[in-house]
């Protein structure tokens, strides 16, 4: 299958890195990434030497700083060996515009799909979460902190997946092969949360679906500003939003969210298919 370029023209002085070898580090810009941010934070008993992230601060830390050292290490790759700047993996113009049209696509899917779970009677709210505080503005503080978070970790996966690894395959194999090798590497790197079970099972086919929605979205669009809108709305809103599990994890919503915790979160299953996000407080919590 003849190769294709997803986001800009490719030069003569341009290099591609070998399919399988961008296979491997995808996941070692993640986790190294993760490790350069962890480690430090441990060093300085800023986060726990199990690397959990217990209050709010710690989260931003981790959201921010160990998320964003994957992205830099990506572009580096790209920049460096590569010889490609940005806008090669998508990183082009009309960001802002893009963004913010991916960011509320993303938020009318969740509403969705929890509106439609509220309908079947699989959610119920039991209070106003920080809306019941007494300062209802100083109680935002870390909703809106986070949000910035969530653009980063949300973004850093989508820089790393759809904009560097699935150009560098639909480089040399066409667009289809880049669509599946990337959806697929991106569950799997998603499953180390849960035990093998049927919920697993479950929701790495969640997630793969995921994969192939949002990596068409972002083809077709030819830039990754708008799923980088997508998932972060989706991260931010499901976890501090509605205080739901993000793959199988819950974000101590009755501290920094708008809703106290449903009395039943959706399950990984076919009405929460977009399902792909991963926790930030772990290091071994890739994506």
């Amino acid at each position: 299958m003849a190769g294709v370029e997803l986001y800009a023209p490719r030069k003569a002085r341009h290099r591609r890195t070998w399919t399988v070898a961008a296979l491997l580090l995808a996941v070692v810009f993640i986790a190294l990434g993760q490790v350069l941010g962890v480690l430090p934070a441990m060093a300085t008993g800023f986060i726990g030497q199990d690397g959990a992230a217990n209050r709010w601060p710690q989260l931003a830390y981790l959201l921010y700083v160990a998320f964003a050292a994957g992205a830099v290490l990506t572009l580096l790759w790209a920049a460096l060996f590569e010889r490609r700047g940005p806008g090669t993996v998508g990183l082009n113009d009309q960001g802002l515009r893009r963004f913010g049209r991916g960011f509320a696509i993303g938020l009318a899917f969740l509403l969705a799909v929890v509106g439609i779970i509220h309908a079947l009677d699989g959610y119920t709210v039991e209070a106003g979460g920080v809306f019941n505080a007494g300062a209802v503005g100083v109680a935002l503080v870390p909703i809106l902190v986070l949000l910035g978070g969530f653009i980063v970790q949300g973004s850093t996966e989508e820089i790393v997946f759809r904009g560097w690894l699935m150009q560098v395959i639909a480089s040399r194999h066409g667009l289809w092969l880049a669509v599946i090798l990337n959806s697929a590497l991106f569950a799997l790197v998603h499953g180390g949360n849960i035990a093998p079970s049927r919920e697993l099972y479950l929701g790495l086919v969640n997630i793969v679906l995921f994969g192939l929605f949002i990596s068409l979205y972002a083809a077709r669009e030819g830039s990754v500003w708008g799923v980088c809108g997508w998932h972060a709305a989706w991260n931010w809103l499901l976890g501090l939003g509605f205080g739901l599990e993000v793959s199988a994890r819950l974000w101590k919503p009755g501290r920094w969210s708008w809703t106290s915790p449903p009395t039943m979160a959706p399950p990984g299953g076919s009405l929460a298919r977009p399902l792909d996000q991963r926790p930030a407080w772990s290091p071994r919590a890739f994506c």
